[in-house]
């Protein structure tokens, strides 16, 4: 494994640097960091474009090896840092990822290892976000935080006592997929019903509307618009021209939010919450309600103690970022 001294190129040294890959359902984000956290180049690729992981990785490997190029080279490169779904840290292996085209187990950070033949490491995009934030973000110099990343769906990453907890077999801190309201919405992606994601995602906060609209005569900006093109961007924008049903529906998710988040703080004392993706663009109007269900459902012990914060990382940057962190754990 290339280890973490700098190499020299004739009188010029240079600082190792580190590839960050973060694999979503459509698209894959990839870029080279250095240790301070900035992105010097990146790209991405179609996920959804590859039936095969091989012709993935092969196109990954040709757009990359450009950007390694310019970097100085793969002399330069500590490591590769991969974050995608159901990724698991201790096989590096992606596990049955419902959004992913290649199905069953697939040995993710063996074949990019191999074609890159530069050390790799993997796990859940969740994770990985936790750690770019503990390194680079708002839970720098924190040792006990848990992450949670409101996208289409929910992740979590949970650190306790300075350290990701990982469980025994790679998949802990599932905590999107903890059921808030027994009985309650169907969950299509796990057959579960009542999950924290199919409330507090975006996705959720729609069919929140939808379900308001069809439950109640309510004048609306909403109903303006067909039910297939309604999203969460929609509702936050009927929201912030003071449309009431519309903030209901964020009062509704901050609600069942705060209540899961209670929940977690009970779980493991953490020093702070951190939310991060699309829906904390909704600022007060989720974050509000979020606080206030949190401490009405906490124990008087916990009262109080406990910040909800925002992100401090690039939205554009943070899953790249994310990934790289990786490599600055990797032992030499």
């Amino acid at each position: 494994m290339p280890n973490s001294k700098k190499t020299t190129t004739g009188s010029v040294s240079l600082d190792p640097l580190a590839i960050g890959i973060d694999i979503g359902g459509t698209g894959t984000k990839f870029g080279i960091v250095d240790r301070n956290g900035n992105v010097l180049f990146s790209s991405e690729i179609s996920t959804r474009g590859h039936d095969e992981v091989e012709s993935f990785i092969d196109e990954l490997h040709n757009s990359l090896n450009a950007l390694i190029e310019k970097s100085g080279g793969p002399g330069r490169i500590r490591g590769i840092g991969v974050g995608a779904p159901n990724g698991n840290y201790y096989t590096g292996t992606v596990e049955y990822a419902p959004n992913l085209p290649w199905k069953g187990i697939i040995p993710l950070a063996k074949l990019i290892q191999n074609k890159f033949q530069l050390p790799a490491v993997l796990t859940n995009d969740a994770n990985a976000a936790a750690i770019g934030e503990m390194m680079y973000g708002a839970a720098k110099d924190m040792k006990d935080f848990i992450m949670i990343t409101l996208g289409t769906g929910v992740g979590s990453g949970i650190v306790a006592n300075g350290r990701l907890i990982l469980g025994h077999d790679g998949f802990a801190g599932e905590l999107g997929h903890t059921i808030t309201i027994p009985n309650g919405r169907f969950h299509p992606g796990t057959g579960k019903y009542g999950s924290l994601e199919s409330y507090a995602s975006a996705t959720g906060v729609t069919l929140t509307a939808i379900e308001m609209l069809e439950k109640n005569d309510t004048d609306s900006l909403l109903r303006k618009i067909p039910k297939g093109k309604l999203d969460s961007k929609k509702v936050y924008e009927a929201a912030i021209e003071n449309d009431q049903l519309a903030k209901d529906v964020f009062e509704f998710t901050g609600k069942i939010l705060g209540m899961a988040l209670a929940n977690f703080v009970m779980f493991s004392s953490p020093e702070a919450i951190i939310l991060f993706g699309g829906l904390t663009k909704a600022g007060e109007l989720i974050l509000k309600p979020t606080r206030e269900h949190m401490e009405q459902n906490l124990i008087q012990v916990f009262s109080n103690k406990v910040k909800i914060l925002v992100s401090h990382l690039k939205e554009s940057d943070a899953a790249i970022l994310g990934a790289s962190a990786l490599v600055w754990e990797m032992k030499d």
